[in-house]
């Protein structure tokens, strides 16, 4: 380090002395007012728009250096360099890089509404990538940034100089349209900051024009602020999304504060191999897509809290538009992984609204309806500001209309005085004299080429005259009558919505606890359709009603091979439906909670839809709807157990399910069926032994009550089927080596509730043992399924009636070593495939 040179100054004195020339002040004095003043600077000339077009200092310079260099959005675009190197010599002396940025913004349509900017080349992404340099970008004015500079020429708006004083800039633009809600507004300042969130142009723009067409309202804030929300429904963001819940909005409206909660947009789809997968298709705004992909990885891999059941994550996204794939695994419950992301994630974040702008110069908190009357008051300005200007125009023009017709009038004594004048100077002076003209109606009489003297061109000076007449009574009528300028503004508005308005993107839906998401879906008719393997779907009853003639067997579903529709359900899609698994548990869900899907589509896994076990399988699906019908559900197990309870029983809203009945180790639910508590209940088992009882034999019971015994079984056999029948029903019974048979239900002699009951089939070596019963008619037709996956279809009256002892006959030939493993109604469809369904 260099040696210092000794100091030479004079220590010596109390110091209170300043030299010449300087002024002694206080510190403390000297940094608040220095600080004030920059903070003052900071707010009003850089960090907060005006409330009246919008616009921060460097995007009104932005827009208004691109018109003056002719970037128009009728012209080709120039390269950004080139703006961005005008505005910061002409207006804006900061930083290139802070004013490209700036203009960059205006450009992209993930960050503004409406983009200012008509870009060409890379100016970001929502990955959060940066624009390419300003050399290699070109930019102009986008169509509807002209409507926030249309009129500018016309006097509307006021003019200051900029920081030099070689050039003048608006001070605010005409803004034909409401920029600062339609584009909201994001800045910094100091001690301060703003964050208005984008809107729809064509709802703000009706509300202003509701506004503008009833003088009683746009003299009530109250009122405004009231037809206001009645039209603004929310936020409309760029990137799309979901806005739940309408607290936040209504707190920002009102208040001009508030927090909106903003949710992605996701869909929830079965992957290849039956797993299902969540799909992210539209993020909250300002969200950046691959911060959040990181985000999700980091959380699955992360040792402690992981985020369970992803197995893993793909970006699909392209031109066409965002596609974030997140696989899960098997076993996973696609809702309970949303939520975990939307509370761990930002696909779920809150927009905290400050509707903070400049009045006036000065900082002020707003809220809807006071933006809107700002507005408005800035429209009339410019409007009235307009239309003096046009009013100046077309009275100078009528003015000197009228020396020329005066000189038309008189044109051989004004050729003649022009002639004898000795200069221009003494020719205008007697044309003033002579006819009582003033100085500009002699310079243009002066000016006038010798063509204006003809027949036509005379007609036209004449005709222009009453033109402009009847143009300046119209400005005048204008000027004297308030309600025809807002009646301007309202029409101009409605063009401009006519032009650019577009369809909201952000999607409003209810947050829990606010109101129903029911309000939100169609109560509609509903077909509700579960397989034999586990697949369930959801189909609008007016599909199957369109549906023409069609194959037959279960082809027509879309179902694989050997798989059945097993439980269908006609509903409504606001109706309960409950799921009974095997294993005892049931599940109360609405109807539009089942994923819709094509009548050719198999469905998704039940374990996709509610919170059951993979080995679980549907023993039934009842419409809680029936309750005006039915008073009990009745259940029967695998060991022969029955159990009778109220339907109110199992009225529940828990997600996880709720015990329908306590099973005994190894046991599990064969059936459950809607009862009115009057009919028989027939118990089929393996071994083919059948009792008939009357439900009224069993009392009802609570919930978790095991039940009582139905039949008594051998300790090899089991309950294959339940049916709950009336006198006159016939039984189709079939068996393991493809035999089965019809039975009368007088067959079955009504015995006592818990006996061994009597044969209903011989289980032989040749016939196998009963794999199932059901009650049929003899038009209704079944499927067989045997254990390799194979369906038959046929009619039960094809198959003969026979009494209890008889074997039966052959209803399917088998390979060897293939056994029969079900027998079904074929639900809901007729012979030819078209769906039969109630109307």
């Amino acid at each position: 380090m260099a040696n210092r040179p000794p100091f030479q100054g004079d220590l010596s004195g109390d110091g209170n002395t300043p030299e010449p020339g300087i002024e002694d002040i206080s510190l403390e004095e000297e940094v608040q007012t220095s600080f004030l003043e920059y903070a003052m600077s900071v707010i009003v000339s850089r960090a907060l728009p005006d409330v009246r077009d919008g616009l921060k200092p460097v995007a009104r310079r932005i827009l208004y250096a691109a018109l003056q260099a002719g970037l128009r959005s009728d012209q080709r675009r120039r390269k950004c360099a080139a703006l961005v190197g005008e505005v910061m010599k002409t207006y804006h002396p900061h930083g290139d890089q802070a004013i490209y940025d700036a203009l960059a913004r205006l450009a992209q349509d993930f960050s503004t509404r409406y983009p200012l900017i008509d870009g060409q080349g890379n100016f970001g992404s929502v990955d959060g990538d940066p624009p390419a340099a300003m050399r290699y970008t070109e930019s102009r004015l986008s169509g509807i940034a002209m409507e926030l500079l249309r009129d500018i020429g016309e006097d509307t708006v006021d003019f200051k100089a900029n920081y030099d004083g070689d050039a003048e800039e608006p001070v605010v633009l005409p803004a034909r349209f409401p920029n600062l809600l339609v584009n909201g507004s994001i800045g910094i300042a100091v001690g301060m900051a703003t964050n208005i969130p984008p809107h729809n142009l064509g709802e703000v723009t009706d509300a202003i024009v509701e506004i503008l067409g009833n003088t009683e309202v746009a003299q009530d804030r109250d009122k405004m602020l009231g037809v206001a929300l009645n039209h603004i429904k929310g936020p409309d963001f760029p990137t799309g999304g979901l806005i739940l819940g309408r607290s936040g909005i209504l707190d920002a409206y009102t208040t001009g504060r508030g927090s909106i909660k903003m949710r992605a947009v996701c869909e929830v789809e079965e992957g290849p191999r039956g797993a299902p997968r969540i799909v992210v298709t539209e993020l909250p705004y300002q969200v950046n897509k691959a911060r959040l992909t990181v985000k999700i990885a980091e959380l699955v891999n992360a040792k402690e809290s992981r985020l369970e059941g992803i197995s893993d994550l793909r970006e699909e996204s392209s031109r066409d538009g965002m596609r974030l794939v997140i696989e899960l695994k098997r076993t996973a419950v696609p809702q309970v992984v949303l939520n975990s992301l939307y509370k761990r994630t930002q696909m779920q974040e809150n927009f905290n609204v400050n509707i903070l702008a400049l009045v006036d110069d000065v900082p002020r908190t707003l809220n809807l309806g006071e933006v809107i009357e700002h507005y408005i008051s800035h429209q009339i300005e410019v409007i009235v500001r307009r239309t003096r200007f046009r009013l100046n125009k077309a009275e100078q023009r009528l003015h000197i209309v009228e020396g020329l017709i005066i000189a038309l009038d008189h044109i051989d004594e004004i050729v003649a005085l022009i002639r004898a004048a000795a200069d221009a100077g003494a020719a205008r002076t007697g044309l003033i004299e002579r006819f009582a003209l003033s100085e500009t109606q002699a310079q243009h009489i002066l000016d006038m080429p010798l063509r204006r003297l003809t027949g036509l061109e005379q007609d036209k000076i004449r005709a222009e005259r009453e033109e402009l007449r009847q143009t300046i009574a119209e400005l005048r009528a204008i000027l004297e009558d308030p309600a025809r300028v807002r009646a301007i503004i309202a029409d101009e508005l409605r063009a401009l919505k006519k032009k650019f308005a577009d369809p909201r993107r952000t999607k409003l839906v209810p947050d829990e606890g606010e109101f129903d998401i029911e309000d939100l879906i169609a109560d509609e008719d509903l077909a509700i359709s579960v397989s034999r393997d586990g697949y369930i779907k959801s189909v609008t009853l007016d599909t199957y009603r369109r549906q023409g003639r069609g194959g037959r067997g279960v082809r027509s579903t879309g179902l694989k091979e050997g798989d059945i529709v097993q439980h269908l359900v006609m509903t409504t899609a606001h109706a309960y439906l409950l799921l009974f698994s095997s294993s005892g548990r049931v599940h109360r869900l609405k109807a539009h909670e089942i994923p819709k899907r094509d009548r050719t589509a198999r469905g998704t896994a039940v374990v996709n839809v509610v919170a059951t076990r993979p080995e679980d399988k549907v023993a039934a699906v009842i419409d809680t709807r029936d309750y005006e019908t039915y008073r009990f559900l009745l259940i029967a197990t695998k060991r022969g157990m029955v159990k009778k309870s109220f339907f109110r029983e199992y009225d529940s809203s828990r997600k996880e399910g709720i015990i329908a009945l306590n099973l005994k180790e190894g046991d599990e639910v064969v059936h459950v069926h809607p009862t009115t508590g009057n009919s028989d209940v027939l118990l089929m088992t393996r071994k083919g032994k059948a009792i008939r009882f009357a439900e009224s034999t069993v009392r009802p019971m609570g919930r978790t009550a095991t039940g009582v015994i139905g039949i008594r079984l051998d300790d090899d056999d089991e309950v294959v089927s339940c049916c709950v029948v009336d006198e006159g029903d016939e039984i189709l019974l079939v068996t393991e080596l493809g035999y089965g048979k019809r039975m009368k239900l007088s067959s079955f002699p009504r015995k006592g509730r818990g006996g061994k009951g009597v044969i209903a089939a011989k289980a032989t070596r040749s016939r196998g043992g009963v794999v199932g019963a059901c009650q049929v008619d003899p038009d209704d037709e079944v499927f067989i399924i045997s254990s390799d996956g194979v369906a038959i279809r046929m009619r039960a009256g094809s198959i003969s009636r026979q009494g209890r002892p008889a074997t039966g006959v052959r209803v399917m030939n088998l390979d060897e070593g293939t056994r029969l493993s079900a027998v079904a109604p074929v639900v809901g469809e007729k012979e030819n495939g078209q769906t039969e369904l109630p109307t």
